[in-house]
Formats: structure tokens, C-alpha cells, sequence
């Protein structure tokens, strides 16, 4: 397999917005650390998203609610430090948008300020417009994200998909004159996502919402099935890293018992 070139710089927001016009799907993944990070960018991923799913896929949480502002900073900060081509957005946890439109340009400003990212997300459309639009005449890159909302997961009643006709509508449209760069259109009715995609200008990033979305993002973990118990149904996994992780620590700890490692190439005279 070729390798991707090499960019002379970080796609830009002006850049990863283009891709729309230019008929050029975009791709995106989540990452959490300098490692991982590292791998995405030099194979190719147009975006990296450090997703507040790392309350999950990190920590261990049931939900995204719990991971705070100042881990999110953590995380994100050593990602950008990896990062050498790939567009970074770094996602508002709960609550740090909601708490009006001060405070959110505050919080936002942090997190580029404090991990060299290029973007932030926020969960909301309509709802959110004030502050997308704050945000964005503060110069911070914004993009949106409607359909299932992981942060409202309790007020929505669980994971489901979204199939309110309307309110997705009505919610892109408003992201987009707010003046968001992008929308994450996630567990979605795959005709709404294609009937949005050609609503408005700005790219769409699709998550469980079909293939006529401008790009696709999914979960790091989930599609290296590094994931433990169940796998959402979007996801398809391009590899099985957790069973060869456990293999080898079993096969490691097979041949330390026996003694079989440390071999004499292993050692020092």
C-alpha cells in the first residue's frame, strides 16, 4: 500500500470546507493521545476530532457527560502536538457551551489557546445558534453537530435514532447561518442526510446518516475494535487490535513463566 503524501502544512478549516465544491469526501476520526494521533495523520485523515467520547473510550464512563473541560485540554494538547497535516477540532464537553455565550467563547478560547487546535464542536443547531454565532465572530472555527446528541442522551431517552424531519432541518439551516464551518450529522434517517447535504453549503460529516454526506467520522476505538461489548451498527471495523493485543500479552506472559523470555538476545553480557 503507497503511502499518503505529505502536506506542507495543516489542512485549514478554509481548505476542509472547499472539499464540499470540489466533489472530495472527507474523512475524520476521533484520536485521544500523541501515539494514535501520530498514526491517523501520517496515514492520511483529512480531520481529527478530539471527541468527548473519550469519557468512554478512555476513561471508562457509560456516557460522554462526565469528561471535563480541563481533560478535554489534556487530551487535546497532546494530539495537536503529534499532528503534522490533519485539521484538529477539539469537542466542547457538557456543559461548557450552555452556559451562555461569554462563557462559551471563554471555554472555547481555552481550549485553542491552551492545545493549538484549529476548531472547536459543540453539540446543538437551533438552539445553539447564539453561541455558534459568538463564537464564530470571536474567530473561532465552529462545527456543529445535530440528529443524535450524546450529551442529551438522558432528555432524549438513550441512543435511538433521530427521525424528526423538521427539527434536523431546521437545526442545519440554522448551524449553518450561525456560521458553523461544518455539521456532524449523526444516527440519522440516510434520506434526511442526503436532503440536508444538498440543503446547505457547508460540508456534512456523517455518522450512522448514510453515504451522500460530505465525509464520514467515526470512533477511533470502534473502527480498530479496540471496543469492548457492543459496536453500534454504523461502525464497521477495519481491523481487530483488541484481540491482538490480548494474544500477545497471554503469549508474553505464557513465555515468562516458562521462561522462554527473556532469550539470550534479550540479554546482556
Amino acid at each position: 500500500m503507497s503511502t499518503p503524501p505529505r502536506r506542507k502544512s495543516r489542512l485549514t478549516v478554509p481548505q476542509f470546507v472547499a472539499r464540499k465544491a470540489e466533489g472530495k469526501k472527507l474523512t475524520v476520526l476521533t484520536a485521544y493521545d500523541y501515539p494514535m494521533a501520530s498514526l491517523v495523520d501520517q496515514a492520511g485523515v483529512d480531520a481529527i476530532l478530539v471527541g468527548d467520547t473519550l469519557s468512554m473510550v478512555v476513561q471508562g464512563h457509560d456516557s460522554t457527560i462526565p469528561v471535563t473541560l480541563d481533560e478535554m485540554i489534556y487530551h487535546a494538547e497532546m494530539v495537536t502536538r503529534a499532528v503534522r497535516n490533519a485539521l484538529v477540532i477539539v469537542d466542547m464537553p457538557f456543559p461548557s457551551n450552555l452556559l451562555g455565550v461569554h462563557e462559551a467563547i471563554r471555554n472555547a478560547g481555552r481550549i485553542l489557546k491552551e492545545t493549538g487546535a484549529q476548531a472547536v464542536k459543540l453539540e446543538g443547531g437551533a438552539d445553539q445558534a447564539e453561541v455558534i454565532s459568538g463564537l464564530v465572530n470571536a474567530g473561532i472555527p465552529v462545527m456543529a453537530h445535530i440528529g443524535l446528541r450524546p450529551q442529551l442522551v438522558h432528555q432524549m431517552g438513550g441512543y435511538k435514532v433521530q427521525r424528526d424531519q423538521d427539527r434536523l432541518f431546521n437545526d442545519a439551516r440554522a448551524a449553518a447561518d450561525a456560521g458553523a464551518f461544518s455539521i456532524v450529522l449523526e444516527c440519522i434517517p440516510q434520506t434526511d442526510a442526503a436532503e440536508i447535504t444538498k440543503m446547505i453549503d457547508i460540508p456534512t460529516i456523517g455518522i450512522g446518516a448514510g453515504k451522500e454526506c460530505d465525509g464520514q467520522v467515526l470512533v477511533l476505538n470502534d473502527m480498530l475494535g479496540l471496543t469492548e461489548g457492543h459496536v453500534p451498527k454504523f461502525v464497521k471495523q477495519y481491523a481487530k487490535i483488541r484481540e491482538t493485543v490480548t494474544d500477545a500479552v497471554r503469549q508474553y506472559c505464557e513465555e515468562v513463566q516458562s521462561g522462554e523470555f527473556p532469550a539470550p538476545s534479550h540479554s546482556f553480557r
